[in-house]
């Protein structure tokens, strides 16, 4: 699998105009939360609630050897909802972004892919989450049985890839980063002859 020439981008600044006076740990992993006394940069004084900088995920669209886009339909408990979104995990401490794809895409599609491209990494809500997002294309997907956890309710979505894309102009795909991803991927897949 091959890196976005974006992804080393997508680190702190070596100088901060803010300064940490205290923090408060109000959530511990896996979704740490933490509020910050911090001094700004005009000399005042804010508190800042928010998850720090650390977490990380990968995103994965996978296109099948036919040229078929799958996503997931989820259901999301804080929105009462179920909506589309591409495949999405977390990565685990130690664990590489391209394994970290593989195996998301095994357990929420139930497939495997013979082609990876590395799609620009983002952060999906800078103002109060220091999530970093890894995408990537999956092409050749092949599908077979998914392996999703007890808390996941996941209907696996095989659709024509214009189909989905229609579905994106529409502003029928509610996931934020998931549409960012398609956004991305727009370019190689019309590169490629496939939209």
């Amino acid at each position: 699998m091959t890196e976005h020439p974006n992804w080393p981008h997508l680190i702190a600044d070596e100088q901060q105009p803010w300064q940490t006076l205290s923090r408060t740990e109000l959530s511990g992993p896996p979704r740490r939360l933490v509020r910050d006394v911090v001094r700004l940069h005009g000399g005042g004084e804010a508190e800042y609630v928010y998850r720090p900088r650390g977490p990380r995920a990968v995103f994965v669209f996978p296109v099948t050897a036919s040229g078929h886009g799958v996503l997931i339909r989820e259901y999301r408990y804080p929105l009462g909802a179920s909506i589309c979104a591409v495949v999405a995990g977390g990565v685990e401490e130690g664990e590489e972004l391209g394994s970290a794809a593989a195996r998301e895409l095994k357990e929420e599609a139930g497939g495997v892919a013979s082609e990876w491209v590395a799609l620009p990494g983002f952060y999906p809500q800078p103002s109060i989450s220091g999530a970093v997002f890894y995408p990537f294309l999956a092409f050749g997907a092949e599908l077979g049985s998914t392996q999703n956890e007890d808390s996941e309710l996941i209907e696996r979505l095989v659709l024509p890839l214009p189909e989905i894309y229609e579905q994106l102009e529409a502003g029928q795909i509610f996931d934020g980063p998931s549409s960012l991803v398609l956004f991305h991927a727009r370019r190689e897949l019309e590169r490629r002859g496939l939209l």
